[in-house]
């Protein structure tokens, strides 16, 4: 069935390569695990848009759509195989604009937005592909970029960082959100640093441990169930991150922290993590 997404649907992207046959499988087990619908898109703009600059004679647009139909179905296979027996809602649309701007408009009513890494046009390297890249920057939902490493582990935590800023916040809901669903500890990890502060060591600490208490608070009400590590050290704020994710199953961050602005799209943190986490990462953004 060719629909559009709703509030609670989670959205996935696929153009049939390896990566984002990755990027389908843990969407699948997400939604099931949250009780939601997958809608799986696959956009074929780009191709269109290459043939006609080509030539009517160059390229069969049909036998485009055809593959883009076939890509569809492989899809909606995978996704029925991750999640197995349990439910599980499947909805597919076909198109026909580029990647970026047909899963950026799919965002906007879509509890949680999907991708791999890199794509069939990504080069094969250790960094980012531009459809992923910049669906972390412009999505208009949270954006979960999965590597290519199946199966993820079942039993790692959730982290999150924390920064007391409006886009972490948001990240702290989604992580304990993400916690709950899949009955694991959450641990949320605030660091500190001297530079520009004329206080003793010890306020320090106090400070950011009563900054990190405070972006907590509420939440244990609301997941009781869920048991939190609290992480508040002095170091960088990536490589903490990044080494409290070996073992993770998902690390949560906010796009950007309280040194960005209205506007930005992406933080250094949020960049750093998303090209070298070890598992599967979520940006949550903040609505300017």
């Amino acid at each position: 069935m060719n629909t559009t997404a709703s509030s609670s649907t989670v959205v996935v992207g696929t153009d049939g390569s390896d990566s984002a046959a990755y990027a389908v499988r843990w969407a699948a087990r997400d939604a099931a695990a949250h009780r939601t619908p997958l809608h799986i898109v696959t956009a074929i703009g780009s191709m269109i848009e290459f043939g006609a600059a080509l030539g009517p004679a160059a390229i069969d647009f049909q036998e485009i759509r055809q593959d883009g139909e076939r890509t569809l179905e492989q899809a909606r296979a995978l996704a029925e195989q991750a999640v197995g027996d349990q439910r599980l809602e499947i909805t597919t649309a076909l198109v026909e604009s580029a990647p970026i701007p047909a899963l950026k408009d799919s965002s906007k009513d879509a509890r949680l937005l999907v991708v791999g890494t890199r794509g069939h046009g990504a080069l094969r390297r250790g960094l980012l592909g531009s459809v992923s890249t910049s669906l972390a920057r412009h999505a208009q939902c949270p954006v979960a970029v999965i590597p290519d490493e199946d199966p993820v582990p079942t039993d790692g935590a959730v982290v999150v960082g924390v920064d007391g800023s409006a886009c972490s916040a948001h990240a702290v809901r989604v992580a304990y959100d993400q916690a709950a669903v899949r009955n694991v500890e959450l641990v949320a990890v605030h660091t500190w640093s001297e530079v520009y502060r004329y206080i003793p060591r010890e306020e320090m600490l106090q400070e950011d441990s009563a900054l990190l208490a405070e972006s907590l608070a509420g939440f244990s009400d609301r997941y009781p169930d869920v048991a939190v590590r609290r992480v508040v050290v002095e170091d960088r704020p990536a490589r903490r991150l990044l080494r409290e994710a070996e073992g993770a199953q998902l690390l949560v961050v906010g796009s950007h922290g309280r040194g960005g602005f209205v506007g930005m799209t992406l933080g250094s943190v949020s960049q750093a993590v998303l090209h070298a986490a070890p598992c599967p990462v979520v940006i949550a953004r903040c609505q300017d």
